[in-house]
């Protein structure tokens, strides 16, 4: 399928391409929005699922979970790797996978944008209408994607996301308890439910992500945002592994922090949320 211009799948399965700079002289390129997103599409060839995984500095972990990502998932799915920013190998990395995996799809921030503004990357560039993010360091287990996608699929089309639960934790015990005190301000504030908020492992449908409003740290709220927009949430115990390489892009200071901050802003939209009700047109 030679298509000109870069191309954001593999050669041969150029399902996406960046649109080519086409406006006449003197007149300004589209610009991407909610309804175009700057990447075409060849609907001819359907993709039942979309796997996203934001990554920064992770040259020694995306080849392993790469490959156990394609091991687990069907043929007809796509794995889209969201390259946010890196300053180590990984960019080269992901590139000579692509050669490897043919499900494989790369795309790259210029620059480091956050870990939500790349899963909203992989979200929008996605063909499947059911979505599963993880995280990049190797500690999510792909092997317990089909759970996920078997309680989605078990909930109907009310049922907007399923989240993991990590049932044993392979964190510093300092980590652990931060995460523990966080989940209960959490809970004291947005009675959502959610019993590990922090889990990157989740499938939801790629409709209902988009309809939630985007902000910064979405990503850590994504129970919350589903709940508020009229969907039911589920909640699945997942494994969780010890990170092999590298270290966390986070400290606890630092969540601390953000969250607070976060947390009032999450609460607001909460309370400016009408009840959803069924439109139809007459």
């Amino acid at each position: 399928m030679g298509h000109s211009g870069t191309t954001l799948f593999p050669d041969g399965v150029a399902l996406y391409k960046a649109r080519a700079n086409t406006a006449p002289r003197g007149e300004r390129p589209a610009e991407s929005s909610l309804d175009y997103d700057g990447i075409e599409r060849n609907f001819s060839m359907a993709v039942t699922l979309s796997v996203v995984v934001p990554v920064k500095d992770e040259a020694e972990n995306i080849g392993p979970l790469a490959r156990e990502i394609a091991a687990v998932v069907a043929e007809s799915s796509e794995i889209i790797f969201v390259d946010d920013g890196s300053s180590d190998g990984t960019p080269a990395v992901l590139q000579a996978l692509k050669g490897e995996l043919p499900s494989l799809r790369v795309i790259s921030h210029a620059s480091n944008l956050g870990q939500s503004r790349a899963i909203r990357t992989g979200v929008r560039a996605a063909r499947g209408e059911i979505v599963v993010t993880l995280d990049g360091d190797g500690q999510n287990d792909p092997a317990d994607i089909p759970k996920l996608l078997a309680a989605l699929r078990r909930g109907g089309a009310d049922l907007g996301l399923v989240s993991g639960v990590r049932a044993r934790r392979r964190d510093t015990f300092s980590r652990r308890l931060a995460s523990r005190l966080g989940n209960g301000v959490r809970q004291g504030l947005l009675h959502d439910g959610a019993k590990d908020s922090g889990c990157g492992l989740k499938a939801f449908r790629r409709e209902a992500f988009l309809a939630l409003p985007y902000f910064d740290h979405l990503h850590r709220f994504l129970i919350t945002m589903m709940i508020r927009e009229g969907y039911e949430v589920a909640f699945v115990d997942v494994n969780h592994r010890p990170r092999l390489h590298g270290q966390s892009k986070y400290t606890n200071f630092h969540r601390m922090l953000v969250g607070i901050d976060d947390l009032l802003g999450v609460r607001w939209l909460q309370r400016r949320m009408r009840r959803k009700t069924e439109a139809k047109e007459l």
